[in-house]
């Protein structure tokens, strides 16, 4: 693969062994992997950082590799091609479902993983020359690329936390987000009862997007819902 620098690769997996042979196989072929040997800690590692691939098995110690790919979609489009020893339909298919890119089951030749990876990392890229880095609703605009929000033409001050929370609800306007699903995206767990953070962080969004012709609204015991002033939803 002709490429100006070396693609970074996290690669989730619970056989140490099989992580040094495809180290090894990556470090003459353009790629440089890390790797992680269970799903939290894959998880947390795939949002920290920034990879060009992630490689994700299945059966992982932790989160499996199914529950990982679920909470990384919710705020990663990285690209991740699934790993298992399961090479049954329905795998391949609740992979590919959850957001996977490909799906490669084990045993595998280095050969083919290769160019699954110089495959799946290329598409990637002529996708990202396209893909509007700009979220709009009503007076509200985010820039996902400097992660800065505007209501009309302001600026307006905002914390990284608050972003990220901001602009999971925008994207899924119209549609209820769980509170299990803004905890997951930043902290990679479920809520709890007694967790009193994401009203704090909501309460300062509403502030912040006053008079942006957006309301977030509570959906009591389930989560918050984004939606233009005066919407049905």
């Amino acid at each position: 693969m002709e490429t100006d620098r070396e693609n970074s690769v996290l690669l989730v997996d619970d056989d140490a062994g099989l992580c040094r042979l495809i180290s090894d196989y990556c470090a003459g072929e353009g790629f440089v992997l890390e790797s992680v040997h269970d799903g939290t800690r894959g998880l947390a590692r795939a949002l920290e950082g920034e990879f060009d691939i992630v490689l994700l098995d299945v059966m992982l110690p932790g989160l499996d590799g199914f529950e990982v790919l679920r909470q990384l979609r919710r705020r990663s489009s990285v690209p991740v091609i699934m790993l298992t020893a399961k090479g049954e339909r329905e795998d391949r298919v609740a992979g590919l479902k959850a957001g996977a890119d490909d799906y490669l089951p084990k045993p595998f030749g280095p050969e083919e993983l290769l160019a699954r990876m110089q495959a799946v990392v290329r598409r990637s890229r002529q996708t990202a020359r396209t893909k509007p880095e700009i979220v709009a609703i009503a007076d509200l605009r985010l820039d996902l690329a400097a992660r800065k929000a505007w209501v009309g033409e302001e600026l307006i001050d905002i914390t990284m936390t608050e972003f990220d929370i901001l602009d999971l609800l925008a994207r899924s306007a119209g549609r209820t987000v769980s509170r299990d699903e803004v905890c997951a995206m930043l902290y990679q767990r479920p809520s709890t009862p007694f967790e009193r953070s994401l009203e704090v962080h909501v309460s300062h969004l509403r502030k912040k997007t006053e008079g942006a012709g957006i309301e977030i609204r509570p959906v009591r015991g389930v989560g918050y819902l984004l939606a233009r002033i005066g919407s049905s939803t």
